[in-house]
This record gives structure tokens, sequence and C-alpha cells, in this order.
């Protein structure tokens, strides 16, 4: 064996591998983090002593950290044993208080609140004790603990009785207002005034409660000024109405006046908050006057006082509202439009932010967030007719705020703007449009939280439009909203990305289908086929559903289903193919019985032969719902599924699989029995309901492909006499002879079917039903494949109207069973007689179809247009 030679590299780095390898056989410390046996012997307590007694050992002579213990546990030991707790536990722990330090001191607090609140002690046998101790701690010299010993207090009174507030808590505190008192002790006093107020007449606090009141909103230290003042709220109102204007608004007055900052502030929040209990001559002679000079002060030079003045300006406008004159009433909308401008400059119709120090520009950015905060109230406040002319420019001026965080708030309200705006909705069009393509994910992430309130609002006339008012299309809406969905694709922010999938399930209200089919319905596969998150696959998956729910072209839907077949149902991946079952799950909860097995079925029990276990396993735990659609009447899909079950139960090999496979044959076998009647019931008058709106959607269809050829046809007519006028006036006569004798036929049915497809079109895509009795189904599916001069005046009128949110609050929650089953039943309770006119009336459907669809090759998009 040759031995090679190591370079001095080699020999070196060997070294310090053998070095490391020493360093792991040195022997660490590790009794550090254990206890000795002295500590042990500390801390080990006699078995012998009961819950009692051990509280009381721990606190006389145990560690910190046992002590704590006891404190925490205090509400159990008071419900185990109250008396003996209060007579030997409870006094220990106020001894230990004098030295505890803050971790003690919170806990204790937090303990004896429990005690209060859950009245577990008898209120006049202990409450004395607890509550001495709580004012005891109340002016303890670190201000966490005592504020903690505060609240303690203030919720304490509400479970506390009137006589024992007014020993316990009232009667020290006539003496802590004093100004040889310390700060912290005058604030606690200011808030225990605004909490106990309630509890007493308004008499006695007019008597005895505000001379205290005054004294507090005077004291000499702005800190409690401006306690007391946030108090003189619950002051108001435990004094009543009658008493405020002598009692509380003169020193709100002079408060809103002071030198300091904070109390102005105070002062003005407390104005607005008590609007409402000032009558009309206040609001104009004192309340006006004083909050315009206090806006004005604000304006020119207190940033801080700013930004609270414009959260709270909406609140402030509904309030004084219905005292302003129409000067006033300008005065206010005009010094909110500046405040919507502070600190930017506007160059070609886009605000730009003026170089101002750093923190000057957050204040800035600060109060024009606000001002879009309140926008809607201001747009309210205005008066929704005036937007144009008033407020248009200042909202677009928000709409284009270079900070991000003025856009997003902007966002948030837009569906508040666009229901107050209602006919003039579309005013605000190029907003939209600006907002969906923000460069911020955070702005399009706010407009997603109501954007399908807000696309339906926006492509609607208002409610004076009339029944047969068509869709309004926003420019560049269907660009803006690829262009959302690819920038939230890109980005990180699955869950955005997810919001807008579930967004576009509106887009069927929204848009025509056309548009969804060539814009949108590519990108949906796309995403189901090539996405990493799974929460955005399966709502690709549901919105595709939708798309296809309420898809009104035959040929549409079959390249569709053909296409979720190929990709989904037999795609090469795995991941595809489970995607598929959860297709499935949707379209059975959105399409009727019939439909599904006609299209998905078959498809999804084909892949109990999967070569993939996950596939199976979920095909095992799916075949209880796909049994429930199959009828009784088709068994020749009975039997394929049972013949899956047993090709399953003889060939899986997966022990997870043959675990699922075992319990669902006893759910299907257990599935006709256990179910109540009613409830299949129920569930057969749904699916008999989505099956006529399913055979109305081909009826609309052929309807709007006859009014398209009916079209065509004049057209080429008219044509035609232009061609016969040029050539003699007596071919041109004879000609409209014979054209004249075949019209008058048809126009009748022809006016009744444009009127009906214009009240169709109104929904851009979505089924509709109408109650009709059997003999009418029968007419009208007749008719149809019937001579048009015949048929068209038999038509009975479908009204969308009635369906369009029925249908959609089905498509935006498919996944509650209750929602849908309690939806209204539309149809007669002689299901048979239909179910035979309808197979009747298909046949005659199906022939006219075909002879249609021999002249048209382009998948019905001509049939489609208006």
């Amino acid at each position: 064996m040759f031995v090679r030679k190591m370079t001095p590299s080699q020999s070196s780095l060997y070294g310090e591998i053998d070095d490391l390898q020493d360093l792991t056989f040195i022997e660490r410390p590790i009794r550090r983090s254990l206890k000795t046996a002295e500590e042990i012997d500390k801390l080990t307590v006699d078995e012998d002593l009961n819950d009692i007694e051990r509280a009381v050992y721990l606190l006389s002579s145990g560690e910190d950290i046992q002590r704590a213990s006891v404190i925490i546990n205090l509400p159990i030991l008071v419900r185990q044993n109250p008396a003996e707790t209060f007579r030997r536990v409870v006094p220990k722990v106020r001894e230990v208080l004098h030295v505890a330090g803050g971790d003690m001191q919170l806990a204790a607090a937090g303990s004896f609140l429990t005690i209060l609140q859950d009245d577990i002690v008898l209120i006049q046998t202990h409450t004395h004790s607890i509550l001495q101790i709580v004012l005891l701690n109340l002016d303890h010299r670190d201000t966490v603990v005592s504020n903690a010993w505060l609240e303690t207090l203030l919720s304490a009174i509400d479970a506390l009785p009137k006589e024992t507030i007014r020993q316990e808590i009232l009667s020290p505190l006539l003496s802590k207002h004093q100004l040889s008192q310390s700060v912290p002790a005058r604030l606690a006093s200011c808030r225990i005034l605004g909490k106990v107020v309630g509890k007493f007449e308004s008499s006695i606090v007019k008597k005895d409660l505000l001379p205290l009141v005054r004294s507090l909103c005077q004291d000499v230290e702005y800190e409690v000024r401006a306690c007391m003042c946030r108090q003189l709220e619950n002051i108001t109102r435990g004094i009543g109405v009658d008493n405020t204007k002598a009692e509380v608004l003169p020193e709100l007055v002079e408060l809103a006046q002071d030198e300091a900052s904070t109390v102005r502030l105070a002062a003005f929040d407390t104005i607005i908050n008590l609007i409402e209990m000032f009558d009309s001559d206040d609001r104009s002679c004192v309340i006006f006057p004083l909050v315009k000079a206090f806006c004005e002060k604000c304006f020119k030079g207190d940033e801080a006082v700013l930004a609270s003045l414009s959260f709270q300006y909406g609140k402030l406008c509904h309030g004084l509202s219905e005292s302003f004159t129409d000067e006033q009433h300008l005065w206010f909308l005009e010094f909110y439009k500046k405040l919507c401008c502070l600190g930017l400059q506007h160059e070609n119709g886009h605000c730009e932010s003026q170089p101002y120090p750093l923190e000057l520009e957050n204040k800035y950015a600060l109060v024009r967030r606000n001002c879009a905060y309140n926008f809607p109230a201001i747009v309210l406040f205005a008066d929704p007719n005036h937007f144009l002319s008033e407020l248009y420019r200042t909202f677009s001026s928000l709409c284009h705020d270079p900070e991000i965080s003025v856009r997003r708030t902007a966002a948030s309200g837009f569906h508040e703007v666009v229901k107050l705006l209602g006919p003039n909705v579309h005013y605000v069009h190029k907003e939209l449009i600006t907002l969906l393509q923000d460069d911020s994910l955070e702005v399009l992430d706010a407009l997603l939280n109501n954007l399908q309130e807000t696309l339906e609002l926006a492509t609607s006339r208002g409610e004076g439009a009339g029944p047969e008012s068509k869709q309004v299309n926003i420019p560049d809406l269907v660009p803006a909203l690829v262009a959302a969905e690819q920038k939230a694709a890109s980005s990180l922010h699955w869950r955005v990305h997810e919001k807008l999938l579930q967004c576009y399930s509106c887009l069927p209200r929204v848009v025509s289908g056309d548009q969804i089919y060539f814009r949108f319905l590519q990108r949906m596969f796309s995403i189901i086929t090539n996405n990493n998150v799974l929460p955005v696959q399966q709502e690709a998956v549901r919105t595709l559903c939708v798309f296809l729910r309420y898809n009104r072209k035959q040929e549409q839907r079959q390249e569709i289903i053909s296409k979720i077949k190929q990709e989904l149902a037999q795609g090469r991946s795995y991941w595809n193919r489970l995607r598929y079952l959860d297709l499935c799950y949707i379209t059975i909860d959105l399409f009727s019985k019939s439909y599904f097995c006609k299209h998905f079925l078959i498809p999804a029990l084909e892949l109990v032969s999967d070569p993939v276990a996950n596939v199976r396993y979920k095909v095992c735990y799916m075949l209880p719902k796909l049994r429930s659609t199959i009828r009784p009447a088709d068994k020749h899909l009975v039997q394929q599924l049972e013949f899956c079950v047993r090709k399953l139960l003889c060939r899986e090999k997966d022990k997870d699989v043959m675990v699922t496979l075992r319990k669902t044959v006893l759910e299907l076998d257990k599935m006709d029995i256990t179910e109540p009647y009613h409830k299949r019931h129920e569930r057969e008058l749904l699916d008999q309901k989505k099956e006529k709106e399913e055979t109305l959607l081909l009826e609309m269809e052929l309807l709007e492909r006859q009014q398209s050829e009916a079209k065509l046809a004049g057209e080429k007519q008219t044509d035609k006499k232009q061609r016969d006028s040029k050539s003699g006036m007596s071919g041109s006569k004879g000609m409209s002879g014979s054209t004249l004798g075949a019209t008058p036929s048809s126009s009748t049915g022809k006016e009744i079917r444009r009127a009906k497809l214009a009240r169709s079109r109104s929904l851009s895509g979505h089924p509709t039903t109408t109650k009709m009795t059997n003999s009418d189904k029968t007419l009208k599916v007749k008719d149809l494949g019937s001579c048009p001069g015949s048929g068209k005046s038999a038509m009975l009128p479908i009204n969308d109207d009635n369906l369009r949110s029925h249908h959609f609050n089905v498509a935006s929650s498919i996944s509650s069973t209750a929602s849908t089953s309690s939806m209204p039943v539309l149809i007669r309770s002689n299901t048979s007689s239909s179910v035979d006119h309808r197979s009747n009336g298909n046949k005659d459907t199906q022939s006219r179809k075909l002879s249609v669809q021999r002249k048209s090759n382009s998948f019905g998009m001509q049939s489609g247009r208006e």
C-alpha cells in the first residue's frame, strides 16, 4: 500500500480538524441550571398541609416565585374557602405587597380584579379589605404599577354597589385633589370622577362632584387639566342636558383656549363628542366660532393638534351641519379641501410632495390620510349632487397622493363614495382604474375588500334607470383587472392574489361573457396548472366554475368543459388531477345533478385507477358526494360507481386509501337510510330549480341567435331595397309590397323578443327562471322550434332582475349547504309532467339548434353582440 505525501496546506487543515475533535471531549459544567440539595430543601413544602396553610407558609417564608404563585391563584382559594382566605391569606398578601417587586404587584392587581368582577365573595363582608389594598397601592412609585392598580379600581367600580363607592372611594378621593397631592394622585382622581359619576343621580353629581371637577379643570398642571377635560363627557351625561349649558360649557370654552396644545386638543375632542348635548343656539353662537378659531390656529402652526382635527372632521361637520348657514357650510368645506392638499403641490393634475423636514412631512401625510378616511362623510355633508363641482378634484388628489397610506385609505372607502354618488358614479370611473393600476399592492389589497360591491355599483346606471337599463362599460376596466392580477401573481403576497381571484366571481355581472371568455378564462387555467400556492389554485378553480356556470354560449361552454377534462382530469401532473376533484366539489353545489353527471362524473370516477395514491385517496373520500348526484333512475351510473368501489376493494394496496375506502363503503350503505325526507325533498327542489335555469340558458342563447339572424336578414333586405330603388320605382314598389306582406305576422313577436333580450343582457351572462305552468313551459319550448313568425309572440317574459342577487349569492357561498337549502322554491309541485314536457321540448329545440349551428362557425360571437 502506497502512502501519498500530504502538502503543507493539507497537513495544517487536518491538524485543525484534530484540534476541533479534541474540544468535544472537554467536560462542560452542566450543573448551572440545576438546583442544589439546599435549594431543593428550601422549595420543599410539607405534603400534609392543606391549601390555606400552604399559602400562608409560602407567603411567610417561601421564595419570591412561590409567593407570586400564591397571589396568582388567590381567586381559586377564594372560591374554595372565602372565609379562611380573607381571614388568613389576604392579610399576608397585604404584608408581602409592601416589599414586593413590580411583577408581583401586577399579579396582585389582576387577581383582585378577578375577585371583584366575578362576584365570588360577599361584597358586604370582604370588599372593604380588598379596596383598602387597592387604594393603598394607587400611590406606588412605579407608574406602571400604579396604573395597573388604577385600572383594577376602575373596572371594579361597575361591580360595586353605590354605598360602597360612596364610603370606600369618594371619601378618600375628596382629599386627593388637593395641590399637596402628587400629580399621579390628581390624575387618578380625574379618572375616578369620570367613572363614578354614572352611579349617582344628577342632583348628587351637581352638588358633591362638580366643585371637585371645576377645581381639577383649573389645576396648575396641564396634564391634570387635560385629563379632567376628557372626563367632562361622562360628567355631562351624568348631570343631563339641562345643566350642561350652565355647568360644563363655560369650562369647555375656557379649556379650548388653554395655552397648552394638549388641553386644547382634549377640549376639542370633548366638544365633538358632546355636540348633540348642545342646542341650536349654542352651536351657532358658541361652538362654531370656537371651532373656527381652533381650526385656523391649528392650520397656522400646530401640526400635532391638526392630525386629531382632521380625524374628527367628518363627525364635527355632521354634528354642526343642521345649525350652519350657507356661508358657514362653505367655510368648513373649503377648510377640508385645504387639509387634503396640505404639504402637496399640484402639477398637471397630479400631486407631488413639497420638500419638508421628514417629521413635518409625516405629520402632513397623517392629516391627508385622515381626510381620506373622512371623505365619504364629507360627500354626504356637501351633497352628492354637488360632487363634481365641489369635491371631484379633491378626491382625485387623494387617489393620486404620493403617500401610499393616503391612497390605501382612499381605496378602503371607495365603495362608500360609489354608494353615495348613485347615478353619478361615472364621475369616479377614472379613479377606480387608477387605484386598480396602483404601483403598491397595499392599495390594491385595500380596494379588494369591497371590490365586488364597487364594480357592481360602478357598472350600473343607478336605481332610476328603469328595468331595461344596460350595463355601463368602463373604459380600460378589463385591462386594469388583468394588470392587477398579473401584478399580484408576480409578487410574494399570495393572499392578495387569492382575494383578487375571489373578487373575479362578480365579473359576469360586470363585463360581457365574451370578454370573460377571451381575457380571463385562459388565465384561470394557467393559474390552476402553473401556480405553486394551493389556496390560489383552489380560488382559481372556484372562479373558473363561476365563469362556466354563467356563460351563455353553448360552444364556449363545451370548449371550457373539454379543456377542463384535458388539462385537469387527464393532466400529466397528479397536482392537476387533484384540482379536478376540487372542481367537482364546487360544480356539485353550483350545477344541477344532471349537468354534473353528464360532464364531470365519469372523469372523476376514472381517477380510481390513478397511479398516485393521493388522488385515489381523495376519490375515495368523495365517493358519497359523487353518489348523491346520481339519481335512482340513472342505473348505469350507479352500476359504474359500484364497479369502481369493487375495483378499489380488490386492487388497492395503500393502507391509508383502504382505511378511507372502508369508511366510505359504510357511509354509502347508510346514505339512503339516514338522510331525513325533508332535507332530501329540499335538495331535489333546489336541483330542479338549477336544471330549469340551465335549460333557460339554452333558450336565451337560441333567442339571441334568432335575433342576430333576423337582423342580418333585415340588413340584406335593406341593401336589396336600396339597389332596387336605384334601378327603378316600379321594381322597388313591387319588392316593398312583397316584403310588407311577410312583416306584420312577425313584427309583434320580434318586439317582444327584443324587449326580453334587453332584460336578459342587463345581467351580462346570468341565468334566470320564472314561475310557469307545465302547459306554458311546453308551449314555449315547442314554439322555439317552430316558424319564427308564429313562435316569437308566444314566449313568456324573462325576468333577470329577480334572480340576479339569488344566483350570485349561491356563487359566492357555494361551500355553504345551509344557505343553498334555504333558497326560495320557484317550481310547481307536479314535477313529473314538467320533466316530460321538457324532454319533448328539448327535441324540437335541438333540431332548431342544429340548423342554426350550420350557419355559425365562430362560437356564437356574432350572436352575443348588441
